[in-house]
């Protein structure tokens, strides 16, 4: 035991271990008769991944949750989402801290300055932030959902509040899981069900760090740490861009947005665009969208929310610093600038090692889908692109892949939900200084 608890020295491996124990804990209590229906069983590998897409806030199910589930399995689930989402955005933000903590004066002073974060001695009010937050948003969700439940369709008081509780912790916490086997499909046409759902689960993809810059200034984005203004404006732009693309490719499609009004296409293709940030509810049917659509839910999935936030991908800093560096390139400047902000070389090779090593996660994990399963590559890229990005859309065959396939998923999940996040921070505590330099040569390029 001391020799484990040894090797677990690092941050990042904290962060991994406490994660492995709730997901091997809540498989063990899904496992349990009690937590599925009469006459349902209880398999270890059904269990085993609906945990892990709990923990990790991703949503893919193989069973659906309302019908094969208990009531006590349901609160299991409910209690996983909680877990995995107020503990992903406090590890990510503890991270920062340490990341600022263990970097020499000069860059921790940099890194405090740059990000807004509270000091490495303040831990304990930057989780009470994250857990006010966290209880706000979603007992403010949880009352207009129940409030629709009760009055527009005449639930009971218990059963709409349970109801309301549920997607609440789900949006916010990005996680995706439903109460319904067509996820809220029944409700495309109700805008008192899916803008609160939409609105929770962009909330929840901003990050603690964004938070903190709007309370200190809200209503001045010119004093906004640059960490906040990238994470606001590349979420604005994939929303609404991610919107009119949807409904451009969707508008005519009578299986998804061409049977509604207008005004409900708008809706709809709103609501896609906000459920590919990683909040993984449908209220069209993805299976019958078209293949471009799928190759822009594609890209919005792998992009994903905003660092420290409860939502999954590369993160919309890292896109766009990328989006920086290219920018730069193509200009000839000697140095990537941002804002009147020049980026750290660190902080550039950073965000390139975090991209090829989650498109290398996707092409593998596509490709080991592909020899285990008969389907056909733009439905495996999806669902292998939803569960890296901790999504949960999904086209419709997650529940066919048989356990080869749920295994190579669960695996996906882990590693998208916690690999950025500790690749990154042990990328940055990762500091080596040289007291020499090499010859400089390069090859050619292009």
């Amino acid at each position: 035991m001391k020799n484990v608890l040894r090797r677990i020295n690092t941050p990042s491996r904290v962060v991994v271990a406490a994660f492995l124990v709730v997901v091997m804990s809540g498989s063990a209590l899904l496992s349990l008769p009690v937590a599925v229906e009469a006459g349902r069983a209880a398999s270890w590998t059904s269990a085993l991944f609906t945990a892990t897409s709990a923990v990790c806030v991703t949503g893919l199910a193989v069973q659906d949750t309302a019908t094969h589930w208990s009531v006590f399995g349901e609160l299991v689930i409910l209690a996983l989402m909680q877990i995995g989402g107020f503990g992903i955005m406090t590890m990510a933000s503890i991270l920062a801290l340490v990341v600022s903590g263990k970097l020499g004066l000069r860059a921790r002073l940099n890194a405090q300055a740059e990000t807004r974060t509270l000091g490495p001695g303040e831990v304990r009010r930057l989780i009470a932030g994250v857990a006010k937050v966290t209880l706000a948003v979603e007992a403010l969700t949880t009352a207009v959902l129940a409030a629709r439940f009760l009055i527009g369709y005449g639930e009971s008081p218990g059963h709409a509040l349970y109801q309301g509780l549920f997607h609440a912790v789900s949006s916010f916490t990005n996680a995706g899981f439903t109460l319904w086997p067509d996820g809220v499909v029944r409700f495309v046409h109700d805008p008192w069900i899916c803008l609160p759902l939409a609105i929770s689960v962009v909330v929840g993809g901003l990050g603690f760090p964004v938070y903190t810059a709007l309370r200190r200034s809200w209503h001045s984005p010119r004093l906004w740490s640059l960490h906040a203004r990238i994470t606001v404006g590349m979420t604005a732009v994939l929303l609404f861009g991610g919107a009119l693309a949807v409904a451009l490719t969707e508008w005519e499609n009578s299986a998804t947005l061409g049977g509604l009004p207008p005004w409900q296409r708008i809706m709809a293709a709103f609501f896609h665009s906000s459920m590919t940030r990683s909040g993984g509810m449908n209220s069209v049917d993805v299976s019958q969208m078209h293949e471009t659509t799928w190759l822009i839910s594609d890209v919005l999935m792998f992009v994903g929310a905003g660092s420290a936030s409860t939502g999954g991908g590369i993160k919309v800093t890292t896109f766009a610093l990328l989006g920086y560096v290219i920018l730069a390139e193509l200009r000839g400047e000697p140095d990537v600038t941002v804002g009147r902000r020049r980026l750290p070389e660190q902080l550039q090779r950073q965000a390139l090692t975090i991209a090829l090593l989650s498109v290398a996660s996707v092409a593998l994990g596509t490709f080991v889908l592909m020899a285990l399963t008969p389907f056909k590559l733009d439905r495996v890229l999806f669902e292998v692109v939803s569960a890296f990005g901790t999504v949960g859309l999904s086209t419709g065959i997650t529940g066919d892949l048989g356990a080869p396939g749920h295994l190579v998923l669960t695996v996906l999940m882990f590693v998208g939900r916690l690999g950025p996040v500790t690749l990154g921070a042990a990328l940055a505590l990762h500091v080596q200084t040289r007291r020499f330099r090499y010859p400089e040569e390069g090859p050619l390029v292009g």
